[in-house]
C-alpha cells in the first residue's frame, strides 16, 4: 500500500503528516526490521499503526511496512490474532487486493510488509469528482466489490470498507487495503453503540455492528452501499455532531435515495443503493459476490442508456417487511413496514412504484369532501306567448356511478399491487446438491433460466454439484427470470510446489502463491546442494493440503567442514584409517630417508591443520627410515687414506691409538667393523697401529 491509513477518528479525515522534526524523531525510521526491511519515511499514522515506505533488502524492492503502535504490539493476545489474520489476508491473491508479503515481530515491534502502491485514494477522487455519474461511480466501485467477493469466498470480512482504504495507483489499478486487520482488532471485543468501542469509520458502519458488534459479509455490503451513495451525491447519507449521533441514524434511519440529492438518477440506481444499505440485513445481498452480480446488471442498463427499467428496479428494490395487526380490516390495512418516525404506515408506502403514485392520489384524503354547490344553469327568459312546461326532476345517477368507478379503481389498483408485488414472482426451486445439467433442467421446468456464476470451494459438496443459488432456494424470482448457480469446486486443496533448488525467499514466495503458509526453516549440511538453497519440504512436494496449511523447509548449510588433525610422526596406517573415516583421501606424496622418523611413519602432512570437505585430499611424506651405508674395509690402509674414503661415504671419522700402537700410521681396526650397515653420517672410529 502507498497511501495514508484512516485517521484515528475513523470519519474519513486525512491523517496529518508530521512535521520534519517529528519524523526525524520517529524511532522506527532508519531501523532494519527482522534484518530485512530498512524503514524509510513515514507515509501515514493512524489509530492503530503507522505506515512506512521501506526497502526489502533481501529482494531489493520497495514495500510498505505497517508497524503496530507499541501499546497494541505489547498485547500478546492481540499479537496472536494479528498474526492469524495476517496469514489469512496473505491468502487473498487477487488483482484488486493489496498483497501481504510478510509478517514479523522484531523485539516487540509487530509489523506487516505489504505491497507498495504509489498513487492516491478513493477519498481524493470523491473530493475532486463527486457527485459523479452512476457509470463512473460503478466503474470505480466494481473492482472494490470484486475484491470483497474474493475475500468473502475465503471467509474474510473486511469490516472497514471506506474510500480511505481504496487505493488507486498511478497506472489506474484499484486496490483494497487492510484486509483482516479490523477483524483482528475486533475478534474478541464486544462492540456496542454505548458501552463498547466502535472499530471502523462510523459513517460506514452497518446497523448490526453498532447494535451488537457482530457482523458477517453483509456488513461489508452495507459499507459499499454507503460508498456508492457518497460517489453519486458527494456527501455521506447520515450526518451528526458526534459519532454516536451518526451511528444512531444508521440504526434508526434508512439511507435516503441518492436521487433526492441528484435528480434524474434512474430508479434502478436508487434501488441498488437501497438494497445494499437496507437496515434489515436479511434484505441485503448475501455477500459481495451477489452484490457484484447486481452491480453488473445496473452497469449494463446504464450502458444501454435506459432511463427506467421497471423489472430491474422491482428486482433490486428491498422487499417490504410484512406484518399483520388485529384491527378492523380495510382495503389498505394489514401491511406495515418499519418506519423510524411512525408506528406504522399504510400499504400505500409498501406498494411498488408503478402503482404507488395513482393509489396515493386516489386516497389522498381519508374523509370524503363535501360536494361544492353548483350554480344553476342559465335559462333563456320565457316569452310571454310561450307556456312554460315543467318536467319532474330525475334522481341523479352520478353518485352510484362514481362509487362504482372508485370501487373498480381500488380493485384495479389492488390487483396491480398484487401483480407487481407478488404475482409476477415464483419460488426458486431447490437444486442444491444437483449437477449443473440436472439443476438447469429443474429450473427450466419451472420456467426459469439458469446462469453459472463464479464457482466456490466446499468441504461438503462434491465438485461439479450446485453449492448455492441466487436467489436462494425458496426465494422469490421473476417468472422467466434467471437463477445464478454457484458450482462447487470440491474441497479447496493445493499441492505443495517443488521447492528443491530454490532459495529460501523464493520458496516462501512460492508457498504464498500456492495458498500455503511457511512454517519454519531447518538447516542441514549437504554435499550436493549449495548453501542457502532448499533441499526438501515437509510435507514433501506434490502432497495436497488445505489452504494456509503450514509447510516447513529444509535448507542447505552447504558442505560440512572437516577438521584436519596433524598426524606427523605417527604411523601411516593409523593416519590413513582416521582420515578415511572422515571421508578424506590420503595420498602418499613421497618416501624419504629420515634419521629421526622411524620407517613407515609420517615425516610431513599437507595440510597439517584447518578444515577440508568430504573427498578432499591430504598429502603425506612417509619415512623410509635412516639411509644405511656398508662400512668399507680400511685395515692396513694409511690413516689419511682411510679417513678420506670414509668421509666420501658420508661418515664422520675419529682416529685413536690402538693398544698395540707402535707409531707406523696404518689402520689396525675400525668400529663399526668393515661390512656392517650403519646410517649415513655415523661416526667411524679408526684404531691405528
Amino acid at each position: 500500500m502507498g497511501r495514508p491509513d484512516p485517521s484515528p477518528s475513523g470519519d474519513g479525515g486525512r491523517p496529518v503528516q508530521p512535521p520534519e522534526h517529528a519524523r526525524a524523531a520517529d524511532p522506527v525510521v532508519g531501523r532494519i526490521l527482522d534484518r530485512r526491511y530498512r524503514i524509510g519515511a513515514r507515509i501515514a499514522r493512524g489509530g492503530m499503526a503507522s505506515v512506512y515506505e521501506a526497502t526489502d533488502l533481501r529482494l531489493d524492492r520497495t514495500v510498505a511496512v505497517k508497524v503496530m503502535h507499541p501499546g497494541l504490539g505489547d498485547d500478546d493476545d492481540f499479537a496472536q490474532r494479528f498474526v492469524r489474520e495476517a496469514r489469512a489476508a496473505a491468502r487473498l491473491n487477487h488483482p484488486h487486493v493489496v498483497g501481504v508479503f510478510d509478517q514479523g515481530d522484531d523485539d516487540g515491534t509487530v509489523f506487516l510488509a505489504m505491497e507498495y502502491v504509489p498513487g492516491h485514494t478513493l477519498r481524493d477522487v470523491v473530493r475532486k469528482e463527486a457527485p459523479m455519474t452512476p457509470t463512473r461511480a460503478l466503474a470505480l466501485l466494481e473492482p472494490v466489490v470484486s475484491a470483497l467477493a474474493a475475500a468473502h469466498r475465503a471467509g474474510l470480512i473486511h469490516r472497514d470498507v471506506k474510500p480511505e482504504n481504496v487505493l488507486i495507483a498511478d497506472d489506474g489499478r484499484v486496490k483494497v487495503a487492510d484486509f483482516g486487520l479490523a477483524r483482528a482488532v475486533s475478534a474478541d471485543t464486544q462492540h456496542t453503540a454505548t458501552g463498547g468501542v466502535l472499530i471502523g469509520t462510523v459513517s460506514y458502519l452497518a446497523p448490526e455492528l453498532v447494535v451488537d458488534g457482530r457482523a458477517d459479509a453483509r456488513a461489508d455490503v452495507y459499507a459499499v452501499g454507503v460508498v456508492l451513495y457518497e460517489l453519486l451525491t458527494g456527501r455521506k447519507p447520515h450526518d451528526g455532531e458526534s459519532p454516536i449521533q451518526v451511528a444512531y441514524k444508521h440504526v434508526h434511519e434508512d439511507v435516503p435515495p441518492p436521487s433526492e440529492a441528484v435528480p434524474d438518477l434512474p430508479d434502478y440506481v436508487d434501488a441498488l443503493v437501497a438494497r445494499a444499505t437496507s437496515r434489515d440485513r436479511s434484505q441485503r445481498p448475501a455477500d459481495a459476490g451477489v452484490l457484484l452480480h447486481q452491480v453488473h446488471r445496473v452497469a449494463q442498463a446504464l450502458r444501454e442508456g435506459l432511463t427506467d427499467d421497471e423489472e430491474l428496479t422491482a428486482d433490486l428494490a428491498p422487499r417490504p417487511r410484512v406484518e399483520t395487526e388485529d384491527t378492523t380490516p380495510d382495503p389498505f390495512d394489514g401491511f406495515v413496514v418499519e418506519d423510524p418516525d411512525h408506528e406504522r404506515t399504510t400499504a400505500l408506502e409498501a406498494l411498488p412504484r408503478p402503482v404507488e403514485a395513482p393509489l396515493a392520489a386516489a386516497t389522498r384524503s381519508e374523509q370524503p369532501r363535501p360536494a361544492r354547490p353548483r350554480p344553476a344553469a342559465a335559462r333563456p327568459a320565457p316569452s310571454r306567448a310561450t307556456a312554460i312546461t315543467t318536467v319532474p326532476r330525475r334522481r341523479s345517477r352520478k353518485g352510484p356511478l362514481v362509487f362504482l368507478l372508485a370501487l373498480l379503481l381500488v380493485a384495479g389498483l389492488g390487483v396491480g399491487a398484487w401483480w407487481f408485488g407478488y404475482a409476477r414472482y415464483t419460488t426458486t426451486p431447490g437444486v442444491l446438491g444437483l449437477d449443473q445439467a440436472a439443476a438447469t433442467a429443474t429450473l427450466e421446468k419451472a420456467g426459469l433460466e439458469a446462469a453459472t456464476g463464479d464457482p466456490a470451494y466446499s468441504e461438503t459438496v462434491p465438485a461439479g454439484m450446485v453449492l448455492a443459488t441466487d436467489p436462494e432456494p425458496g426465494g422469490n424470482v421473476l417468472d422467466g427470470g434467471t437463477v445464478e448457480l454457484t458450482l462447487s469446486l470440491g474441497p479447496e486443496r493445493y499441492d505443495v510446489p517443488a521447492l528443491a533448488g530454490l532459495t529460501e525467499d523464493q520458496a516462501q514466495d512460492a508457498l504464498r502463491e500456492g495458498h500455503l503458509a511457511f512454517g519454519e526453516s531447518v538447516e542441514r549440511w549437504s554435499e550436493k546442494v549449495p548453501a542457502g538453497q532448499v533441499m526438501r519440504s515437509d510435507p514433501p512436494a506434490g502432497q495436497s493440503l488445505k489452504p494456509d496449511a503450514v509447510v516447513d523447509l529444509v535448507v542447505s548449510k552447504g558442505r560440512k567442514p572437516i577438521e584436519v588433525k596433524d598426524f606427523t610422526g605417527e604411523s601411516l596406517s593409523r593416519a590413513t584409517a582416521a582420515l578415511e573415516r572422515k571421508k578424506l583421501v590420503v595420498k602418499v606424496v613421497s618416501e624419504e630417508f629420515s634419521d629421526t622418523v622411524p620407517e613407515g611413519d609420517i615425516i610431513s602432512q599437507t595440510p597439517s591443520s584447518g578444515t577440508l570437505f568430504r573427498g578432499d585430499t591430504v598429502g603425506v611424506v612417509v619415512s623410509k627410515g635412516p639411509d644405511l651405508v656398508e662400512v668399507p674395509s680400511t685395515v692396513a690402509m694409511g690413516v689419511e687414506a682411510a679417513t678420506d674414503k670414509l668421509e666420501d661415504l658420508g661418515f664422520v671419522v675419529r682416529v685413536e691409538n690402538s693398544s698395540n700402537y707402535i707409531g707406523v700410521g696404518f689402520v689396525f681396526s675400525s668400529d663399526p667393523a668393515a661390512g656392517e650397515l650403519v646410517p649415513r653420517g655415523s661416526t667411524i672410529t679408526l684404531y691405528q697401529i
